[in-house]
């Protein structure tokens, strides 16, 4: 063997790319936020009934978040690596 192959240093043949990493961390981030908005609103008594549970943040805002960060996912898993 020739000087040259063995100095060859050997290639790093990983899954994805720094760049689908970052995206996979945003997208974790995304879901944890949602998960974090749907939670609470619990009462102390159970006899009394708290509105709460129905408000925008519980509702509508945290599952898009959940949804967004699943697609944010899915996005990272499928881009190419550089």
């Amino acid at each position: 063997m020739s000087q040259k192959e063995n100095s060859k240093k050997p290639q790093k043949n990983t899954l994805f790319g720094k760049r689908n990493y970052q995206f996979m961390l945003i997208g974790i981030g995304l879901i944890a936020a949602g998960f974090i908005l749907m939670s609470g609103g619990g009462s102390d008594n159970p006899q009394v009934w708290n509105e709460a549970i129905f408000n925008f943040r519980r509702i509508r805002l945290a599952p898009m978040l959940v949804l967004l960060g699943m697609a944010v996912e899915i996005y990272a898993i499928m881009t190419k690596p550089e």
